[in-house]
């Protein structure tokens, strides 16, 4: 954004011609309302369905001086869309503003961008098909903090991470202990707490955990949370209430263990409610109460519970390989269908020979800057022009590059970072003048690909 006001602001083109996808301007004949304008009108909508199939008021939300909290989360390639032009928006058509807009990384699988040749594009239709939505919720909130930074999708330490927290762990918990109360004292659970101290020292933590929600340090919330978890089990270790069940006249001091465990891991869902809903609800459902925060310090002293069944699945690998596998399959067969009906490309074995040695000298005049693309358009009357509105961090510029023909939706690039030649002369065409050249690789038509450089980059960096 800072990039945005230092440059200063200029006018929103909110048009695109035709062909276009989107909505039709009224009144303008081939003239679209650009997808950046409607887009977010979208949350509106959906959100306005969502109240009117709950009998919701919809204005309490969104009408000009309404006190809800209202959060946008987006991706770091839309700020601006999203910090600037739709706060303006709204503020034209008497609307209120978000009360705050939160931007995350992109998602990186094994270290690497997704791709759909090794099945790692993957679709979260595909994703549950096989997977629980729950395992990706909670290693989203393992990793996530209030910082734009991308996240990784380690696929083995997602499956270890979910299996060691939530299965060995939280559940686990759970289950050592439910067994005892179960069939030795029906279900019912202790008068008094075993170790109160140790029971307020868990309830201590809810204000701090919190705040963590609060402040999206969900990764802190996380670890604060598998902190207590540790300790829990480290007491009933130590306790071994498998040691106690054996020995007579010690039915008082099991059960008291026991319902311990169970208190600590109450207090644990109530912690992880946020993050594992469904597994909170089967929580719920055994211990046969309601978990809520305002009551994380009441014990359920003498309370009855209910018998236990399974309350997490352990994830496994073969989960995985089918989502990957599934992936791979659908790209495969829509690649296959593309080639049907796009013409065969000619010659491509050949590769082009290596051009005509030059000095260090020569390659010095070159001055090749990183760009980001602010607008990009068709150029109505060619078949191979698109024009580009460029970022060089002090000014702009414009660009046309013969590039049509391989990118059919050009305002899907805005918001990339492209390299281009910044000292070449510019070039009066019949359009426009051109004011530098932007690289790309390929043997031309379709088969073209833009340049772009890694994460990290600023606008009007030089390239050396």
């Amino acid at each position: 954004m800072q990039e945005w006001f230092e440059s200063s602001l200029q006018q929103w083109d909110i048009s695109r011609d035709a062909p276009y996808f989107g909505f039709e301007i009224p009144g303008a004949k081939d003239k679209f309302f650009y997808v950046w304008l409607d887009a977010p009108i979208g949350y509106m909508a959906s959100f306005k369905n969502l109240c009117e199939r709950e009998g919701i008021d919809f204005n309490e939300f969104w009408a000009e001086g309404s006190d809800a909290e209202l959060y946008h989360f987006i991706g770091k390639d839309i700020v601006y869309f999203h910090s600037l032009f739709w706060p303006a928006m709204l503020e034209g058509s008497g609307y209120r503003k978000p009360t705050n807009v939160f931007t995350h990384g992109y998602v990186t699988v094994d270290g690497a961008k997704m791709s759909k040749s090794r099945g790692t594009f993957i679709q979260a239709s595909t994703y549950l098909n096989h997977i629980d939505p729950e395992c990706l919720r909670y290693y989203y909130a393992a990793k996530l903090n209030d910082r734009i930074e991308d996240l990784d999708f380690n696929l083995d330490d997602f499956v270890q991470r979910v299996n060691t927290d939530i299965v060995n762990k939280l559940v686990n918990l759970a289950s050592r202990n439910a067994g005892f109360i179960a069939k030795r004292f029906e279900g019912k659970l202790a008068d008094k707490l075993e170790d109160e101290a140790l029971f307020a020292e868990f309830t201590a933590q809810a204000e701090q955990i919190a705040a963590y929600y609060e402040s999206r340090e969900y990764n802190k919330a996380i670890r604060e949370i598998m902190a207590l978890t540790d300790k829990a089990n480290k007491y009933i270790d130590e306790k071994a209430p498998w040691v106690i069940a054996k020995e007579e006249g010690k039915e008082a001091e099991l059960q008291a263990v026991c319902s311990m465990g169970i208190e600590l891991f109450r207090v644990l869902m109530s912690y992880l409610k946020p993050v594992l809903p469904k597994l909170a609800e089967r929580a719920e459902a055994f211990l046969q109460a309601e978990l809520r925060w305002d009551n994380i310090h009441q014990p359920l002293l003498g309370h009855t519970l209910a018998p236990f069944k399974a309350l997490f699945s352990r994830l496994e690998k073969k989960q995985i390989d089918a989502v990957v596998e599934e992936t791979k399959a659908l790209f495969a067969a829509a690649n296959k269908a593309a080639e049907k009906t796009e013409a065969k490309p000619t010659a491509l074995s050949a590769v082009e020979p290596i051009a005509e040695t030059i000095t260090i000298d020569d390659f010095d005049k070159l001055d090749m800057r990183v760009a980001k693309v602010l607008k990009c358009e068709a150029v109505p009357e060619s078949n191979k022009l698109l024009r580009f509105e460029l970022d060089l961090g002090d000014h702009t510029r414009q660009v046309f590059s013969g590039i049509k023909a391989a990118y059919n939706k050009p305002e899907e690039l805005e918001g990339r970072f492209v390299i281009m030649v910044a000292n070449l002369a510019p070039r009066k065409m019949k359009f426009g003048v051109s004011e530098g050249m932007i690289l790309s690789a390929g043997t031309g038509g379709s088969d073209l690909f833009l340049l772009s450089a890694d994460n990290g980059v600023t606008a009007g960096m030089q390239v050396k």
